[in-house]
């Protein structure tokens, strides 16, 4: 089976998530399924930029980038936290390439409009995906290596752009057919109105839930990378905490009783 396996979050900054979360990758990966990843770095990103005495600005999730903010996510992101990734699977004898999304122009990308109708925000060098090439990702994989994608993507008009790693990990998935969708998160799932986690959750539930704000902030952009999933033929879709990683290997094969399935109906 073929999955892309979207990583941030606590599964990234935590040592022991990190380790949980690579081991089953590489289980994944031993067991013959073919793997790609897709990694963010908010907090890393965050706190270079802190470092550097710039704040962060947010809006529905999705960080404001000007064009400073743009080339330090580029040195965090394509760099220190990708090589990391590059490494930590290396040493449990996984051969991986790290790439960004401009390298081979796997995914080409454009300025994301605004949220809203009327008066929508400029997020800057924030950017959405409008093309993709998965050839690069299949040489990859014809070489029993895993690929490993940061979150940035070239323009046609040549400048990088920073895209939310839930839409790249959603667009990764649809360019390569894949399978089975999952996001290793720091939280236990999408919780609904009571604070419950929701075992699933239908798409047609998702703008209502949005408009009710049952759901908001980065929950927005990740449900909506679901449902772009779904629609586009991708098969199963789920949110998954980092710490019931172990979990992953069994996804396609037994219930797993962690996490929210995001499903069509």
């Amino acid at each position: 089976m073929r999955y892309v396996v979207k990583l941030g979050g606590a599964g990234l900054e935590t040592p022991s998530l990190l380790d949980g979360c690579t081991r089953a990758i590489a289980d994944l990966v031993r067991d013959g399924h073919q793997v790609a990843v897709v990694h963010g770095g908010g907090v890393q990103l965050t706190r270079m930029l802190k470092a550097l005495g710039k704040q962060s600005e947010f809006v529905n999730g999705l960080r404001v980038t000007d064009a400073e903010t743009r080339d330090v996510a580029l040195m965090v992101l394509a760099g220190k936290v990708n090589k990391g990734l590059v490494a930590a699977m290396g040493a449990l004898g996984i051969p991986a390439m790290g790439l960004c999304g401009g390298d081979g122009l796997v995914f080409r990308a454009r300025k994301k409009r605004g949220l809203l109708d009327i008066g929508r925000p400029d997020l800057g060098f924030v950017g959405e995906i409008v093309s993709s090439d998965p050839r690069w990702l299949e040489a990859i994989w014809n070489l029993n290596g895993v690929p490993l994608l940061s979150s940035m993507a070239l323009g046609f008009d040549g400048e990088y752009y920073n895209v939310n790693a839930d839409e790249m990990a959603a667009a990764c998935a649809i360019a390569c057919r894949a399978d089975a969708l999952v996001f290793l998160t720091d939280v236990p799932g999408v919780k609904g109105a009571t604070g419950a986690v929701l075992r699933w959750l239908s798409i047609d539930q998702i703008a209502e839930m949005a408009k009710s704000a049952v759901i908001s902030g980065g929950m927005l952009p990740k449900l909506s990378a679901c449902r772009e999933a779904l629609l586009n033929g991708v098969k199963r879709v789920r949110i998954l905490p980092a710490e019931a990683a172990g979990s992953l290997p069994d996804l396609c094969s037994s219930r797993v009783a962690y996490g929210t399935e995001v499903m069509v109906a």
